[in-house]
């Protein structure tokens, strides 16, 4: 089997195989993306508004109550949150996991009857989603508590995934690429997840992820 069909294998089965032998914990699911710089441009790239337009790339990730990825799907910076939401969803269904999830977390830019849409046609009806600000209002004053709930995992991932450099400053020109290099990223954080539960009993030694 060669190198791009081995991780196209991962993207499907990593997190199933993961669930078999730890446990997936989807009462609780975050959503969220991540931007990041892509100075060489090429395919899936777009404009960062966040980042004085220079080019970038984004990735959206879904993640069970302990940060575990279970589906992702990348494009252009320029693209918002939400319109990445269906092909994240539809990468954790091939896995068969969208059925199980119960909660999921979204942040204010989810904010929206398009994605209460979309997370119905999945068959997922609880949702718990941060309310956008009121137009008219300004940031200083005072808003309706907005705690961050269960949306903390999700944020957490985004954060290991950010600490490989080929991710934080893509250099690839193509979407494959891009995809495989997040999936190898993805394998070393189950496999980090792996190794503190083999280890899980022993004392002397501190959780790797």
């Amino acid at each position: 089997m060669d190198r791009g069909r081995r991780l196209r294998c991962h993207r499907r089965r990593g997190p199933r195989r993961l669930d078999r032998i730890v446990g997936l914990d989807l009462s609780d699911v975050a959503v969220d993306g991540s931007q990041h710089k892509a100075p060489a441009g090429g395919e899936g790239t777009g404009k960062n508004p966040t980042d004085r337009g220079k080019l970038g790339w984004k990735w959206s990730v879904l993640t069970d109550r302990n940060g575990i990825p279970i589906g992702w799907a990348i494009d252009g910076a320029n693209r918002h949150d939400s319109v990445l939401l269906p092909a994240t969803l539809a990468a954790a269904a091939k896995r068969g996991l969208v059925e199980e999830i119960e909660t999921i977390w979204l942040d204010r830019g989810y904010d929206s009857g398009t994605v209460r849409s979309e997370l119905a046609a999945s068959g997922i009806d609880d949702a718990v989603i941060a309310k956008k600000r009121k137009a008219g209002t300004r940031p200083s004053e005072p808003a309706p508590h907005q705690p961050m709930g269960l949306r903390w995992p999700v944020e957490r991932t985004n954060s290991w995934l950010s600490n490989f450099g080929a991710l934080r400053r893509s250099n690839s020109r193509r979407i494959a690429h891009r995809l495989a290099e997040l999936a190898l990223a993805v394998a070393l954080l189950l496999t980090a997840k792996l190794i503190d539960w083999r280890n899980r009993w022993s004392p002397r030694l501190a959780p790797i992820r």
